[in-house]
């Protein structure tokens, strides 16, 4: 069957900056950033983006426009031996992060609604913690996960050009609207000045202290964000039907996706200290809990409350599209299977992959923990490899196309994917498997002992 591909220039970076902003900007990264040290964190996380964030969508771009074909197709159609099987790697890893995530946003669909039909109303933290237990686990949580799941499951049966495309459209453009309106009302708040000077003003003491922390933590929200490790940048790049400046096009996602990243915090945190809240206190549930609690005490709380919410679930739509699309994407090429029913299998599948998330939150610091401080990072390490050892003159020949000669800077991108990228790379994904052994031999198994 004829590949589908993109209608516009505009279309794919916006489908790819809809990949990028998503729940891992506005759910994940102010709890991460609270947990680890605020400004701290923040730094060490844009100098991952800039450094290794950038320089790796590169590697993903080229792959996926070279061989026009899925993450398994493409790394089996480049690569020989042990190599032709990685990409299998990309496709459990969307398969386990996007059954979370449906569940998470279903909680956002949940506290939209809630606004809709009661307000925000909880002025007591531990009341707002109750709520989220009741929206986060249970029939509640089961219903809204099925909602978010059937509408991606629409909009990607629709196609690339007339499902993606123009959702991506509608949708982008409206995130940044909106984060952009609530920004400039937090900056109005009594404690905006204390919550800018948490977010802007970075302690090295801090990064010296915690690097084994902040480190995988960075590093994983980076690929989480620029949806990197999952095969999502080479999927949406194999649907490129001309040439294109790839540099460019990835400097303006990096970018646009940072750039939305860092004005959550600008919305997020005023918000948490005009509320009295500790920052990265409440873990997943922090943005539930300590935005319920703020949108009680501050004026229009109730219109700002629906406004934020309603909008992340928009940005979780974009998100879960783009991961959808790469599992669909492999039973079209690979088994000619039509996208209407491999959207609807696939979605299915997903779906019940994320029941067990409803009924008991460990099971999302479960899968998290194992996609984002693992698995992801493992993909973009055996990638770098992959391009940077394995097939780096074809690398250097896709990446021309649409640029011209490369020079020096051709050789310079390729030894950066080789020895920079794969280096830090590697001691996050070591950081990250530890982390993820200490919570499966501590808080994981607390919880199976009390069964």
């Amino acid at each position: 069957m004829a590949r589908e591909t993109w209608a516009t220039r505009i279309g794919f970076i916006l489908a790819a900056v809809g990949s990028a902003v998503g729940l891992g900007n506005i759910w994940r990264f102010p709890f991460i950033t609270g947990q680890e040290g605020g400004s701290a964190f923040l730094l060490v996380y844009l100098l991952f983006i800039a450094l290794i964030g950038f320089p790796a969508i590169l590697v993903e771009f080229v792959i996926g426009r070279r061989t026009k074909l899925n993450p398994v197709g493409a790394i089996r159609e480049l690569g020989g031996g042990l190599w032709k099987h990685i990409g299998w790697l990309f496709v459990l890893t969307g398969f386990i992060i996007l059954s979370y995530y449906s569940v998470v946003a279903g909680w956002f669909l949940r506290y939209t609604l809630i606004g809709v039909t009661d307000g925000y109303v909880l002025a007591n933290p531990d009341e707002a913690a109750v709520l989220f237990g009741s929206v986060a686990t249970g029939l509640d949580s089961l219903l809204f996960h099925a909602v978010f799941m059937a509408i991606v499951i629409a909009i990607i049966a629709a196609g690339v050009r007339s499902g993606i495309e123009i959702a991506v459209k509608v949708m982008v453009p409206a995130i940044v609207l909106l984060l952009l309106g609530l920004a400039a009302y937090g900056f109005t708040l009594d404690a905006s000045s204390q919550a800018y000077a948490y977010y802007l003003s970075p302690d090295f003491g801090v990064i010296a202290e915690n690097w084994t922390s902040i480190l995988p933590a960075a590093a994983g929200q980076a690929f989480f964000t620029l949806s990197l490790g999952m095969g999502v940048m080479i999927t949406y790049a194999s649907y490129l039907g001309e040439d294109r400046n790839l540099a460019e096009d990835a400097g303006i996602i990096a970018g646009l996706d940072t750039l939305i990243a860092v004005i959550v915090g600008f919305v997020v945190f005023p918000f948490l200290f005009a509320a009295g809240l500790e920052p990265g206190a409440g873990g997943a549930g922090e943005i539930f809990v300590s935005l319920t609690t703020a949108f009680t005490e501050i004026p229009g709380g109730r219109l700002i409350g629906i406004v934020f919410f309603g909008m992340v679930g928009i940005a979780a739509l974009s998100s879960a599209i783009s991961i959808l699309e790469v599992l669909v994407s492999y039973l079209i090429d690979e088994k000619g299977v039509e996208r209407v029913p491999a959207a609807a299998g696939l979605g299915v599948a997903v779906f019940l992959l994320g029941v067990p998330v409803t009924m008991d939150l460990v099971f999302l610091d479960l899968l998290d923990l194992f996609a984002d401080s693992v698995l992801l990072v493992l993909g973009a390490l055996l990638l770098a490899l992959f391009v940077g050892w394995v097939v780096p003159e074809m690398a250097r020949e896709e990446l021309s196309r649409g640029i011209g000669d490369l020079g020096v800077l051709g050789d310079a991108w390729i030894w950066v994917v080789r020895v920079p990228i794969v280096v830090v790379v590697f001691v996050s994904l070591y950081l990250g498997v530890v982390d993820y052994v200490a919570f499966l031999t501590g808080d994981f198994a607390d919880w199976i002992a009390a069964r």
